[in-house]
């Protein structure tokens, strides 16, 4: 489903695809290069549902993260060689991937990706895992706190009562305020939470 206002992402897509390890390319990405959130959506149940590894995932968010940055190859390279199997990735996410995560799930995630010890990989700062937390972990229609993104755009522009007190290198107990007020949000205006964060954002 195409977001209200959403805007496609358009990337090269022979560009990126030289760019990176064969394996980590996800079958079901448009190959016109025209890459939308329904896209990246669909490589995460994909994910969830075993037929797409972890890297693959991560390429899809990243590819429609970075969308056309002429750096975007490269450093999604270095997050993918850091984790070349896919393990540090899974493990973050262990708890996404069945039912709608609980705060207690969204936090555990949020704190393995700032983990050295866990997932932390090279470029993947909270402004581009909290986007693979997103598509992960996101359920359209369940009601409550959802795994939203967070990057410098969107927190430039949270009002004061979104708890987000930073413009960048957020804790989870930042992420989790504005998943709180974005929920609370969605609430009064009757739309998905993820429509509250792309309207903050200026995209929808």
């Amino acid at each position: 489903m195409q977001m209200p206002g959403e805007q496609a992402v358009s990337v090269n897509v022979d560009r990126w695809r030289a760019g990176l390890p064969s394996d980590a390319w996800p079958d079901n990405l448009p190959a016109g290069g025209e890459i939308w959130r329904r896209d990246v959506f669909a490589v995460a149940d994909a994910y969830r549902a075993g037929s797409a590894s972890a890297r693959q995932l991560l390429t899809a968010v990243l590819v429609w993260g970075y969308g056309p940055i002429g750096y975007g190859p490269w450093r999604t390279t270095k997050s993918l060689d850091a984790d070349p199997d896919g393990k540090r990735l899974a493990y973050a996410l262990e708890e996404l991937t069945a039912a709608a995560p609980d705060e207690a799930s969204l936090r555990t995630a949020y704190q393995r990706f700032r983990d050295p010890n866990h997932a932390r990989l090279p470029w993947l700062g909270p402004g581009l895992f909290t986007k693979v937390l997103y598509f992960v972990g996101y359920r359209r229609g369940v009601c409550g706190v959802q795994p939203l993104i967070l990057d410098r755009v969107v927190a430039s522009h949270l009002p004061a009562d979104a708890g987000v007190l930073r413009p960048n290198g957020w804790s989870s107990e930042e992420w989790l305020a504005y998943l709180r007020w974005a929920a609370e949000q969605a609430q009064v205006r009757d739309i998905e939470p993820d429509a509250v964060e792309m309207a903050v954002a200026g995209d929808g």
